[in-house]
């Protein structure tokens, strides 16, 4: 039997914005055994490791992730690169994320190559792997006809065999675009035609994911029973209503605005730089930090994700999410079960985002405190992976 005790720690899960303090956690075959107060703390034949001044949180969730992709301000781009080195980019980013604190990993969204989703193959080269975060997949984008060829393109009467064609593939869930292509504001497909794929993916106990930047497509969404609305740039108290009631979470990524903010200052691209271009994400911003509001006044549960890759943002910075959730206005606890326990559940294992006993000991130690201070969460110490220390 091997055995770690984490002695004289703070802790931090959560679900309480008060820190817990003078805390022993200990950790046997790969389980939290105990979480004691330190005189309570039994350091029988344990290694002992000194956390005095560190907050132990629950390792976290990127629920909006792209695994294959680097991000930055030239990620639609890179979706184009050779197969070879987007599986290495993968390989790059996973590293990163264990570094980071983040151990779950919900990729939705990769380029196809020899009609499979580049993701599908990433996933089974890291399973069991030490360090590297547990993944699931969407494979590729399925969108309305008139999106790129690198996406899945259909009319809405065959969506639903596209989103089983997905499956078919091996991924573990599915991810609709609820953006009709050419900027147009309408959602792309009818709610009849989204509801009958998301019965016929639950039906095979799977999720549905779906991207929505328009208030029609998240409308559709919401009233179709997806399990996830992505980015929701524009909800409104109707449409978080029904995310209520159909138990509907909502996955932020507003890192994605600031990011796309510091490119009007590092880069020479004007769609980031030029006033019109500036003025327009700056009016997409606004939409997003209204639709958390929206969300938080409905009681939708949040979880959050960085949208690295796929996104402008580069893998490892769920932090800087957490951060903006809470200058959105959640509370910092909220705001870290946004990156734990809720990204968790939506990602849809029982202990993933959780410190409880008798559950695998994968979480982090961070100098500071998250409850009151997000900013914590990016000065990680230590990562603990299934008890052995990964980072």
């Amino acid at each position: 039997m091997t055995r770690v005790v984490l002695h004289d720690a703070a802790l931090a899960d959560g679900t309480s914005d008060s820190l817990r303090t003078g805390i022993s956690l200990a950790i046997e075959d790969g389980q939290i055994s105990r979480i004691r107060p330190n005189d309570a703390a039994d350091t029988t034949d344990a290694e002992v490791v000194d956390a005095g001044g560190a907050t132990i949180v629950p390792a976290m969730v990127d629920c909006h992730s792209h695994l294959t992709m680097p991000g930055g301000s030239h990620w639609i781009a890179r979706g184009d690169d050779p197969p070879g080195v987007l599986r290495q980019v993968a390989r790059d980013n996973a590293k990163r994320l264990a570094q980071a604190g983040v151990l779950w990993s919900r990729d939705v969204g990769a380029p196809m190559h020899d009609g499979v989703p580049l993701s599908v193959g990433v996933r089974e080269e890291l399973k069991g792997k030490p360090g590297a975060p547990y993944i699931r997949v969407a494979g590729t984008w399925i969108g309305k006809t008139g999106y790129p060829a690198m996406w899945v393109t259909v009319d809405g009467p065959k969506l639903k065999d596209a989103a089983l064609a997905q499956l078919d593939l091996g991924t573990d869930l599915v991810k609709l675009y609820m953006d009709a292509p050419g900027g147009v504001k309408d959602s792309p497909f009818e709610v009849a035609h989204v509801r009958a794929a998301v019965q016929a993916v639950h039906a095979r106990g799977a999720r549905v994911a779906a991207h929505s930047g328009y208030l029609a497509g998240a409308q559709v969404a919401a009233e179709a029973g997806v399990d996830s609305i992505e980015h929701g740039m524009e909800l409104d108290d109707d449409i978080c209503a029904t995310m209520k009631r159909n138990g509907v979470t909502l996955v932020s990524t507003l890192s994605v605005f600031a990011s796309w903010e510091t490119f009007a200052r590092t880069t020479t691209i004007e769609r980031f730089t030029a006033p019109e271009g500036r003025a327009r994400i700056a009016k997409r911003k606004d939409g997003a930090y209204a639709s958390i509001a929206a969300a938080k006044r409905a009681g939708v549960a949040i979880a959050t994700g960085s949208d690295f890759g796929g996104g402008s943002v580069r893998a490892g910075h769920l932090a800087w999410e957490v951060e903006l959730l809470v200058d959105a206005g959640l509370e910092p606890c909220d705001a870290l079960a946004s990156a734990t326990r809720n990204g968790g559940a939506l990602y849809g294992v029982e202990h993933a985002g959780h410190l409880d006993e008798g559950q695998p000991a994968d979480l982090v130690l961070v100098h500071g405190d998250p409850s009151s201070d997000p900013r914590a969460l990016w000065r990680v110490w230590a990562v603990y992976q299934r008890g052995v220390r990964v980072a």
